[in-house]
């Protein structure tokens, strides 16, 4: 446990003193924020002689009308992915990357649904898999330039993805307007549902709709950020190739959500879901990896940052000046 706080220790002190490569992936804030959490995206991935770029699991919820043709909220499929880290200061902002289903954005997302919920772990569920429980927080980000708690977020194409199914891969950031207060070393869970206003008449299944997807995670990099005191937290669950399959916790899951109406959406909407639509999610052979990828759970691609506390901060900045210190020292 020690090893891995240390480690998680030099991983933030490099961004907050700007180490090189980290403009790349840091808050747009910059100088703000650091990284409490990171699960890196699964694009470009070498394996096997291959190319893998994953693949989206659809998170959408559509405007729905009542019987009077009236707007009654949103309705539709979610994912969410468990998370637990080692600070003892809230999430201030999230940042996570997706895309649209074949490329197709027929409708614009109006905004994001983003959600913090409590952990049913697989012991106290019947059906053997970890899912989210009582939803802690929710709030609605909406499009828009970030400042501090501006409840917007971005969206920004990071790259055109490959095939199979050669659809661009999207990251966004947002800047919460109410921040998650957490604890440290406890499991959480993360939904993010993107939300897409269909006209009257527009249904689902049978008329062309987007479909926007959580991009899943590359499962060959670790996540230095993740607690070191939730079993089984993270961890290499097996091998494929050659390489090995690094995991967080449990399964994402998936399920189906309603933000029931009437419109517009409180700022703190109320999120309706059934337990027994949840499942746990895998990745797939040939797309997310080789062959033998499809067995393993999968996590998604997100990344949570915090303003840490001034004596956070300090050591922070102290084990980054040490390190620096070291290799300006270091025997030639």
């Amino acid at each position: 446990m020690k090893a891995a706080r240390a480690l998680s220790i030099a991983v933030m002190a490099a961004a907050v003193l700007g180490a090189p490569g980290r403009a790349a992936l840091g808050d747009p804030l910059a100088g703000r924020d650091v990284p409490k959490f990171t699960q890196a995206p699964l694009d470009g991935l070498s394996a096997a002689g291959a190319l893998y770029f994953g693949h989206d699991e659809v998170s959408t919820a559509y405007l729905h009308y009542d019987a009077t043709g009236a707007p009654a909220g949103y309705a539709g499929h979610f994912m969410a992915d468990d998370f637990a880290d080692q600070l003892n200061t809230p999430v201030v902002h999230v940042k996570w990357w997706g895309s649209y289903v074949k490329n197709q954005r027929i409708q614009p997302i109006s905004s994001f649904l983003i959600a913090f919920e409590s952990d049913i772990p697989a012991s106290q569920n019947p059906l053997g898999f970890s899912m989210p429980g009582a939803v802690l927080s929710s709030q609605i980000v909406s499009a828009g330039p970030l400042s501090p708690a501006s409840g917007t977020y971005t969206e920004t194409p990071v790259s055109p993805g490959g095939p199979p199914l050669d659809e661009a891969v999207y990251e966004y950031n947002a800047e919460l307007a109410v921040p998650f207060d957490q604890a440290p070393d406890t499991v959480y869970w993360l939904k993010i549902v993107a939300l897409v206003d269909l006209p009257p008449g527009v249904q689902p299944g049978a008329d062309p709709v987007t479909e926007w997807g959580w991009h899943d995670r590359d499962w060959t990099a670790p996540n230095p950020l993740a607690s070191a005191a939730v079993t089984p937290g993270e961890g290499v669950i097996g091998t494929v190739a050659g390489l090995p399959v690094w995991h967080f916790q449990d399964d994402a899951v998936f399920g189906d959500v309603v933000l029931p109406g009437p419109l517009p959406l409180p700022a703190s909407p109320i999120v309706s879901q059934d337990p027994a639509s949840f499942r746990p999610a895998l990745y797939i052979d040939d797309i997310d990896g080789p062959v033998g990828i499809g067995q393993f759970s999968k996590d998604l691609a997100f990344e949570l940052y915090t303003v840490p506390e001034p004596a956070t901060l300090g050591l922070l900045a102290v084990g980054g000046l040490l390190a620096v210190w070291r290799r300006r020292n270091r025997p030639a």
